[in-house]
């Protein structure tokens, strides 16, 4: 600005700050940051027993169903219950659309007005 020409660099800053210990300063902030995501995550110790309690039991049950076998029985038992479950499902699923059909062909039709005596 036209009016502060008159300053100098030689003057210095208006305004002073103390020295700051840029690494304590650093080393505080990262703690409160540690601090404030622990208590974010805080777990309860007995969930987190029983999800790894959990996780054990599934890598188990899996071991096992490998090793008998499990695996190759269980797309013939799956299309087998997929089958029967089509063959119960399918006359259900017909009457239900013919009644639907029926409802809608009765809805389409004009009620024929009677005359007025």
């Amino acid at each position: 600005m036209f009016w502060n020409r008159h300053r100098t660099a030689a003057a210095g800053p208006r305004f002073s700050t103390p020295p700051v210990d840029l690494e304590r300063e650093v080393r505080a902030a990262y703690e409160r940051g540690r601090r404030d995501e622990r208590a974010a995550r805080k777990r309860h110790p007995v969930l987190m027993a029983l999800t790894f309690a959990a996780a054990a039991l599934g890598a188990v049950v899996l071991g096992f169903a490998v090793k008998e076998g499990s695996f190759e029985r269980s797309g013939d038992v799956v299309d087998q219950g997929l089958a029967a479950a089509a063959d119960r499902a399918e006359p259900t699923v017909r009457d239900a659309a013919g009644g639907a059909g029926a409802a809608l062909r009765g809805l389409t039709e004009a009620p024929k007005a009677e005359p007025a005596s």
